[in-house]
């Protein structure tokens, strides 16, 4: 008996024991830091090494099956009916001055790869391709388009390009057409797009609807996808950032962290203030809750509110905490219509759409609800919903009470008679 409930507590602490490792292998230089990820390493390869000792492999085994089966059922109990609504869709006539910005460059090549250009040529749109060695101003070009009679105004490029012609789309009340021509698409992907076919996008000039998306703006400027401060923001801002991605983030993480380097911010989120965050997310519609960096994906785009993320991390505690996503100071997440970032400094990085960019401070991010008119074929892929987050309070609270039916994101007990 002792000797099972040594093995036991042996795991929980190999576990805690990484955890922490991998804290410290982010938060510190030197040698330090290169023997705190000999212990991540070994810590669990040690743990594996003595259950398989104890002849208890199989208990290992069939522990994480059942973790894996615990996981997918409380996903299942989880996800809310409101996520499952599909956005609504409007009949749209298909129009008859098509315009349309191809980066050839954008996505290792897609708008060439796809011959998007001439099956664009081929329904009727005019195309401009942003190639040259000068700089070219997008969104004037797509002003000058308007001028000259287009009635619709799409991209074939990456989120930041897209923003900033779908900010003059809405300006216009025209319709907006996305082709999936970037390296990862974000926006195209909660549209329920193509992304593996970008020339598949070209149909709803044919064949196509439209949807009414919301759009984000920081200090006046359209952003589709979210908005990002701090920490990350910080490390992309780095000349070295593009040349080698992983050796700068190693290198300036530690600083950031502990907060010797970088500006020290306050989010104001609706009503709540975070004093002296690390990272900052803002979204056009929240993220799934199991994503806390806006790397997967939204289930709407149409619910009127932007998803405001931030991360507080001081110390190891806070890092184990934010792993098992308990709700402490560290973490907060919530819709707001408005989120204002305030600094000591008149500038800050961001993160925008995938640009980096310095921004007057204070910062305002605010939404437009439904100013996007979003062609989109009649006939794609679809979106997934996202994974819900694993809540064992409210799995808890599901399983003592099962009519309690959740709805966006909160309890609810049915209305009685």
């Amino acid at each position: 008996m002792l000797g099972t409930l040594g093995l036991l507590m042996t795991g929980i602490g190999g576990v805690v024991v990484t955890v922490a490792a991998l804290y410290w292998f982010l938060t510190r230089r030197g040698v330090l830091r290169w023997v705190s990820l000999g212990i991540a390493v070994l810590a669990p390869i040690v743990v594996f090494i003595l259950f398989v000792r104890a002849q208890l492999l199989w208990v290992v085994l069939l522990t994480c099956v059942t973790a894996l089966l615990a996981v997918v059922c409380a996903r299942a109990a989880l996800r809310t009916e409101t996520s499952r609504t599909p956005a609504p869709e409007y009949a749209a006539p298909p129009p008859r001055h098509p315009f349309l910005i191809m980066n050839p460059r954008s996505g290792g090549g897609k708008v060439v790869k796809f011959d998007l250009r001439h099956k664009a040529e081929e329904l009727g749109a005019e195309v401009v391709m942003l190639e040259g060695p000068d700089t070219i101003d997008v969104a004037a070009v797509a002003r000058e388009a308007v001028a000259r009679g287009a009635d619709l105004l799409g991209v074939a490029g990456g989120d930041g390009t897209q923003a900033l012609v779908a900010g003059i789309a809405a300006e216009h009340h025209l319709p907006f057409l996305v082709i999936s021509a970037g390296t990862r698409n974000h926006f195209a992907m909660d549209l329920g797009l193509d992304r593996a076919n970008p020339a598949a996008g070209l149909d709803a000039l044919r064949d196509g609807v439209e949807m009414r998306v919301d759009l984000g703006r920081i200090n006046g400027q359209p952003f589709v996808n979210n908005a990002s401060f701090g920490v990350y923001a910080e490390i992309v801002r780095s000349p070295a950032y593009r040349d080698d991605k992983t050796a700068t983030v190693l290198r300036l993480l530690p600083d950031l962290l502990a907060g010797h380097t970088g500006t020290r911010l306050v989010a104001r989120v609706g009503d709540a203030k975070i004093e002296g965050p690390q990272a900052i997310l803002v979204s056009n519609n929240p993220y799934g809750n199991s994503d806390l960096a806006g790397l997967s994906r939204r289930d709407r785009l149409d619910r009127g509110v932007l998803g405001a993320v931030t991360v507080s991390v001081s110390n190891t505690r806070d890092a184990v905490g934010l792993i098992r996503r308990t709700r402490g100071h560290g973490l907060m997440q919530r819709p707001a219509v408005e989120v204002v970032i305030e600094a000591d400094t008149p500038q800050i990085p961001a993160g925008v759409d995938g640009e980096s960019l310095l921004l007057d401070t204070p910062v305002r991010c605010v939404i437009e609800p439904a100013a996007l008119r979003v062609r989109v074929p009649r006939t794609r892929p679809g979106s997934r919903t996202a994974a819900p987050v694993l809540d064992w309070t409210k799995l808890l609270d599901i399983a003592r009470h099962p009519h309690i039916e959740s709805v966006a994101g909160s309890t609810r007990r049915p209305d009685r008679a």
